[in-house]
């Protein structure tokens, strides 16, 4: 017979590892068989799931008194884990060693490294020397020999992996990334995030925390999350791909502020933040969309995107259909292009909900990862006292599009243009205004050189004052498995377990 301590129900897909155990190295709970002249013991390693969206890495020891059923256990299970096909078995890493507090490479080395190894997980890892290094080196190697790529750092490490896997995948595809209205060939290679940066929003997003070993075991289970991305273009220029926040106005200025105050460590973005919204300002300009009439589910309703999301699901059955119909496109000029001209403290189009710690409800509460379509929202000139109350609500369980200078809309496409920017292709003596400043129409006593505000990509910064704006459905796959509703729960009632087979 085979006994072990407890009860302890864990689905085979969360099994990490089987070994063999030496005698010696267990002396808990033996007591029993003290009088036994001879054990044979294995141990099993298993994600615990904890509070919070947590897993750690635990361990279960089972004793047996003869060594060909230890032996046959052991082989049962671990062929059992051969079944599972999802799982990786070579990776590539990139570590970028200088961002966030600069402990990417202490953290992959002490935390994810040793897991790694556990699950015979075989990795070839790069530090990064400098900016774009991974992305480079990424249309360079045989990346079709790996079953994911993983990057150690924060958001922008994410991006310049993200930009490198699927610029390579569009031209091996021989797919013209310049142009707008092209079909992008979707990336299959899954990417995981180990987070280790100043922020860790995508992560935060598509797990539920931002902790290392959490992660890494969503790596070694075989998670598998679509995320949709957008691209950016302006004049059929190629700029930049977005999964998560695309900020004009108040999020890009605080980035813009914030680039320059590096230095300060993760406490810029609070210094950049006040700052920006004393400053108060607001722009002028034009954005034309077409509503993402085939995504279930609104932007203001209360179901969020979780494991399993049916709104995410139905997306991906109606990709796998236009897939299957090749020929077939959808022709834009058949759907009707909504246009909005104001003055805005903050343009927003979110692809995720954009949860982060401080956050946790993010951006736009109700956003799906994988539904073909982003959150655009306005936040119209308003008073500094109504736009402190709309920040607020970020950090509460309140509607924070319950005002009447926010609009939102669920999108699969749109178009920015600032007032300066039309201003220019009509008139150019308008120019002089972009090079000396205009007098501020609130503030009549300063000049303000602030006429057009940067656009916040995923936290990097974008210049362009008019761009275009596509979400792909589903372009490309994480190492996570969405936001669970209660980890618990699924373990206990898993119909395959530990506990079943014994």
């Amino acid at each position: 017979s085979c006994v072990h301590p407890g009860n302890c129900f864990v689905p085979i897909s969360e099994i990490i590892a089987v070994e063999e155990t030496e005698f010696n190295k267990k002396q808990r709970n033996i007591g029993r068989w003290q009088k036994m002249a001879m054990l044979h013991a294995f141990t099993v390693y298993y994600v615990k799931k904890a509070r919070n969206h947590r897993w750690r890495c635990s361990d279960v020891t089972f004793w047996c008194v003869e060594e060909h059923l230890c032996n046959q256990w052991i082989q049962a299970l671990k062929e059992l884990l051969e079944m599972q096909k999802s799982r990786p078995k070579q990776l590539l890493v990139y570590i970028n060693p200088y961002g966030g507090k600069r402990q990417g490479k202490r953290i992959y080395e002490q935390k994810v490294a040793p897991l790694f190894s556990l699950a015979s997980i075989s990795t070839d890892v790069v530090i990064t020397e400098h900016a774009n290094h991974a992305k480079d080196n990424l249309f360079e190697v045989n990346i079709y020999k790996y079953d994911g790529v993983v990057c150690v750092g924060g958001d922008g490490m994410f991006s310049e992996v993200m930009h490198g896997l699927i610029g390579r995948m569009q031209k091996d595809s021989g797919i013209d990334q310049n142009n707008p209205k092209a079909s992008l060939v979707q990336c299959n290679i899954r990417i995981g995030i180990i987070p280790a940066g100043s922020t860790d929003c995508i992560c935060y997003s598509t797990v539920g925390i931002s902790d290392p070993v959490t992660s890494a075991l969503h790596i070694i289970v075989g998670d598998c999350q679509p995320l949709d991305v957008s691209s950016v273009h302006h004049n059929n220029t190629f700029l930049k791909y977005s999964v998560s926040l695309l900020g004009y106005g108040f999020y890009g200025d605080i980035l813009k502020d914030s680039e320059k105050k590096r230095w300060m460590g993760p406490m810029r973005y609070d210094y950049s933040g006040f700052k920006t919204f004393l400053s108060h300002h607001y722009y002028e300009g034009t954005i034309a969309y077409q509503p993402a009439k085939l995504t279930h589910g609104s932007p203001r309703d209360k179901e969020s995107c979780r494991t399993g999301c049916h709104i995410c699901k139905n997306s991906e059955k109606q990709l796998a259909e236009q897939n299957k119909e090749h020929g077939l496109k959808h022709e834009e000029g058949e759907e009707e292009w909504k246009v909005i001209k104001g003055k805005f403290l903050a343009i927003n189009a979110v692809n995720m909900s954009c949860a982060c710690p401080r956050s946790p409800k993010g951006l736009s509460p109700a956003a799906h990862l994988a539904d073909g379509s982003a959150d655009l929202i306005l936040v119209r000139k308003c008073s500094r006292f109504d736009f402190l109350r709309y920040l607020v609500r970020h950090t509460n369980q309140d509607d924070q599009f319950d005002f009447p200078f926010v609009d939102v809309y669920r999108v699969k496409c749109f178009q920015f243009t600032s007032k300066l920017s039309e201003d220019n292709e009509s008139n150019v003596m308008d120019i002089g205004k972009k090079r000396f400043g205009q007098f501020c129409r609130d503030h009549p006593a300063c000049c303000c050189n602030i006429v057009n505000s940067t656009w916040n990509c995923d936290g990097e910064t974008l210049d362009s004052s008019a761009i275009e704006v596509r979400v792909h459905c589903q372009l490309m796959k994480l190492f996570a498995r969405g936001i669970e509703e209660n980890c618990k729960d699924e373990a206990a009632h898993s119909q395959s377990s530990i506990e079943q087979l014994l």
